[in-house]
């Protein structure tokens, strides 16, 4: 058989996080031998590099839900106490490990390197600007094909009245740090809130040694023993907040939080069984834009299905709620709706020193609901929206992200591309008559105007018969490693030219794509999509077993691998091992075709 001539064509892969080295692995195994993998971090990892974790650092997967087919994950080492829960530690050596063994020899790597710029001259030429971080140099990469693996959201989303900005103007001296930056500056942090009863690193320091109280809903404040000095004062309620709290609350600083609201979130008495965390029951019980068996069907189109599903969403909330005895009064419980959002953490199983043991514990205090809204003008204090200010030594902002894609396009390339936020261009108005759906939470008039047309949350649908561009990393999905892995080898099979079940007009990936965001808005009224490019068409976080589904039916490869009957379909588990053979199968396809 003759070697496609696309095989030796440059392709340029921006990052190297779990998108970015899962699909650069795809593409050595099908055979293209000029790959090359950039990225700012100085190592592998994305999310994940050695430089951005720290001790005490977990993430909301377990041990075998976030690696690749090709490589076993060893269990953490407290695995039966925590559940298998994974520290970033673990995933660091993970992505470091897979990188040695299967890309180190195989990929061309180029890091501490900022990209400043992508643009393309026609299709299947590429120009990527370049500078590097030491040297300051600049240069200029050629390329036949782009992956955009820069995650969905990776800038940090800094409000201007929080801003370093804002704090120089006003005097404000002490340290003010984006979550994403926490990691480099956590030396810093532990030495502003230094106290003389802490050891040099504090280390030897206990959590109960900065014990605080947690403020309720009215206002109302129970007895503190916290004043302001060497306060750490972190802003916001999400993942990277509960996190830095917990980290400087173990170290023995005083810590205090404010939120409007916080992450919902999962837990148990004891680690929820494979049947449970690793099905698809989870899937069908969210509710897809296809109900594609009975059982969905049931569950979201009829009266009693309806009224089983919202009592299970309910159930499972509540249920989580009581495994740390929180009150209904608790500030606690001012989170983003399990059903009707992705705004969730996974807690797994109750341990003594995750965030919420420590809240209930009151081992650092909450604000909420108010915000912080900006420094005041004595060069000291941070001003929140309920009256109160606190005089912080660390400000650490966990604000959030925001799309990872505007800073290197220009509008103009990113117009061509498509990859811009806009209005919708189809006349498409899509109706899911879900009883499950009925009675959305109220949400901003703005959420339902804006769309980022991107084919399956991969490919620009305007841009989709060119095939020379690809994102990977933005699908939003409750399991990174089985979800990029198949995503992956659809890019693969995409740069290929391979027979795919694909739109044959821009016209109607536009319809699909759109639809796809309309669908979006409908599930997840709850959810800030609408702020970002990044996630306006795929939030398959819940759906993520029916979004692989989707792209292996586009491979005409098998779907719906784990099997199972019609009784027993839902509970079978979804392993890794199952999508291990896509390569051969893919290639089992090529020749047939030919």
């Amino acid at each position: 058989m003759a070697q496609n001539p696309v095989l030796q064509e440059p392709i340029g892969i921006i990052g190297t996080g779990v998108a970015g080295l899962i699909t650069a692995y795809v593409l050595t195994l099908d055979g293209f031998t000029n790959v090359t993998l950039i990225t700012r971090d100085e190592t592998v990892g994305g999310t994940w590099a050695r430089e951005r974790v720290y001790p005490g650092l977990h993430i909301n997967s377990v041990h075998n839900e976030y690696r690749f087919s090709a490589l076993p994950m060893p269990p953490p080492e407290n695995a039966a106490e925590s559940g298998g829960r994974l520290s970033g530690k673990d995933m660091c050596r993970y992505m470091e490990k897979f990188y040695e063994m299967f890309l180190k020899d195989k990929a061309n790597f180029i890091f501490k390197t900022n990209v400043l710029n992508i643009h393309r001259d026609e299709p299947g030429k590429w120009r990527v600007n370049l500078k590097d971080r030491d040297s300051g140099e600049e240069r200029e990469m050629r390329f036949a094909r782009i992956v955009l693996a820069t995650g969905g959201c990776s800038n940090p989303n800094i409000p201007e009245a929080m801003s370093q900005a804002a704090a120089n103007r006003v005097g404000f001296k002490d340290l003010v740090v984006h979550s994403s930056k926490f990691a480099e500056n956590l030396d810093k942090m532990m030495e502003a809130t230094m106290r003389k009863d802490l050891s040099t690193d504090g280390s030897s320091c206990t959590a109960s040694e900065g014990t605080t109280a947690a403020e309720h809903k009215d206002g109302s404040k129970e007895e503190s023993q916290a004043d302001d000095e060497g306060v750490v004062l972190v802003v916001g309620g999400g993942k990277s907040a509960q996190d830095a709290v917990r980290k400087m609350t173990l170290a023995g600083r005083k810590v205090v939080m404010v939120y409007t609201r916080t992450d919902t979130f999962l837990a148990s008495k004891s680690p929820a069984p494979d049947f449970l965390r690793k099905s698809r029951l989870i899937g069908v019980l969210a509710g897809h834009c296809d109900l594609n068996s009975r059982l969905e069907r049931f569950l979201h189109k009829t009266t009693i299905g309806a009224a089983i599903t919202r009592a299970v969403w309910r159930s499972i909330e509540e249920e989580s709620f009581k495994c740390f005895d929180i009150p209904q009064d608790s500030p606690l419980r001012l989170t983003h709706n399990l059903f009707w959002g992705v705004r969730s953490s996974d807690e797994g199983k109750v341990m003594p020193e995750c965030f919420h043991a420590l809240a209930m514990a009151n081992k650092f205090e909450i604000i909420a609901p108010a915000r912080a809204v900006g420094y005041s003008e004595d060069g000291e204090s941070v001003l929140l929206s309920n009256g109160r200010s606190l005089k912080p030594k660390v400000v650490v902002l966990c604000t959030g992200y925001q799309s990872s894609w505007s800073g290197i396009f220009t509008p103009e390339m990113a117009k061509e591309l498509g990859v811009g936020r806009h209005e919708p261009l189809t006349k498409i108005t899509p109706k899911w008559d879900y009883k499950s759906l009925k009675n959305p939470p109220k949400t901003n008039p703005d959420h339902y105007k804006w769309v980022t047309s991107i084919y399956r949350g991969i490919v620009p649908a305007k841009n989709i018969l060119n095939r020379d561009f690809a994102i990977g990393g933005a699908l939003f999905t409750g399991s990174h490693g089985y979800t990029d892995e198949v995503a992956a080898h659809w890019i693969a099979s995409y740069f290929r030219g391979d027979n795919m079940r694909l739109p044959s007009t821009v016209e109607a990936a536009l319809e699909v794509a759109e639809r796809g965001a309309a669908w979006m808005k409908v599930r997840y009224p709850d959810s800030i999509s609408w702020i970002n490019d990044s996630y306006s068409t795929s939030l398959d976080f819940w759906t993520w077993p029916q979004a692989a589904d989707q792209l292996l039916d586009d491979m005409y490869v098998r779907s719906g691998r784990s099997g199972g009957n019609w009784l027993n379909w839902t509970i079978k588990v979804i392993d890794l091992s199952e999508i291990s053979t896509l390569t051969q199968e893919r290639k089992d396809n090529r020749e047939r075709a030919s």
